[in-house]
């Protein structure tokens, strides 16, 4: 285990499953899990709508293969894993029965009686918020959900969730999911961060290197063009992104880092939070995001990426 926080297992870096039968099938992702736990990696992130946007799929898929992976190699007790519910914030999915019904199938697709960490995968605005501390307080008090997260949600949602668990005298949310990069940091760094700061929350970021683009694989526009993370790369890029990746050009020089480590090493470095999230569909990107553990920035270099490419 990490001595950073109980969130995260082995080695302070958190894979993310949506991979997993989207942009990698079940053969590869057995190869791709097989030499996340051989890197020391335990935290896996999936969701039980991971990865229903491909054509044929359902939903589900990410969960299972994690599941038929963990049970074929024996290793359900050494890992931490954690998943949701509500992807796309739907209507009532938060509801105790819904909450309840959608946790018994994570669990049966993940072969597995219980999660560390279950998280609410988009504020539910329909559900009354007392309702929604009940749901994953049950989670919790039956011993189904070890810990209890929050993906998705703004600062002044959260704290209201959390002033009704403390009013309700029932489990707190204590892991917060957001989007968070070198190049997107308008929704998590203020109250955010303060009320993480403040009520002992962390923060397990995802799109660390910005669907790729704090790689520094794409130098123009041109370079992403028709491929289907081209929307949001182009809205990291004018988030101040070009600006940025000189920034990190001139880092990666000093270092012999690459982008990528520099990246997840930088939000490594920011207060409340316990580990980056990122994932990989090759040994050899993968290999990449492990140096980027023990990586250190120096206060110099934190300071200049703090600045680069603000807008």
């Amino acid at each position: 285990m990490s001595d950073a926080h109980p969130s995260i297992g082995g080695i302070p870096l958190a894979f993310g499953g949506n991979v997993f039968g989207w942009t990698i099938d079940r053969d590869q992702s057995f190869v791709i899990l097989d030499a996340v736990y051989e890197a020391g990696i335990r935290t896996i992130d999936t969701a039980e709508g991971y990865s229903s946007w491909v054509p044929g799929n359902k939903g589900g898929e990410s969960e299972a293969i994690l599941g038929e992976w963990m049970e074929s190699r024996g290793v359900r007790k050494d890992m931490l894993i954690g998943t949701k519910t509500g992807m796309g914030g739907p209507p009532n999915a938060l509801k105790p029965e819904n909450v309840a019904k959608a946790l018994e199938g994570s669990l049966e697709r993940l072969r597995t009686d219980y999660v560390d960490l279950y998280y609410a995968h988009r504020d539910d605005l329909t559900t009354p918020l007392d309702e929604v501390v009940s749901a994953y307080d049950e989670a919790f008090r039956s011993g189904k959900a070890r810990e209890l997260g929050a993906s998705n949600y703004t600062a002044e949602r959260l704290a209201e969730i959390v002033a009704t668990a403390e009013r309700m005298n029932a489990q707190p949310f204590t892991v917060v999911q957001p989007k968070y990069n070198l190049v997107w940091r308008q929704e998590f760094e203020g109250p955010l961060q303060d009320l993480c700061l403040a009520k002992g929350i962390v923060a397990l970021p995802y799109y660390g290197l910005a669907s790729g683009f704090l790689s520094g694989k794409y130098r123009s526009a041109s370079d992403w063009e028709g491929t289907n993370r081209a929307f949001a790369l182009a809205e990291f890029a004018e988030n101040g992104g070009w600006d940025m990746l000189s920034v990190m050009d001139e880092i990666a020089g000093e270092t012999g880092a690459t982008l990528a480590q520099i990246a997840l090493a930088w939000l490594k470095s920011q207060p409340a939070i316990a580990a980056p999230l990122a994932s990989a569909t090759t040994t050899e990107q993968l290999d990449q995001l492990v140096k980027a553990v023990t990586m250190a920035l120096s206060p110099d270099q934190i300071s200049r990426l703090n600045r680069g490419g603000r807008s």
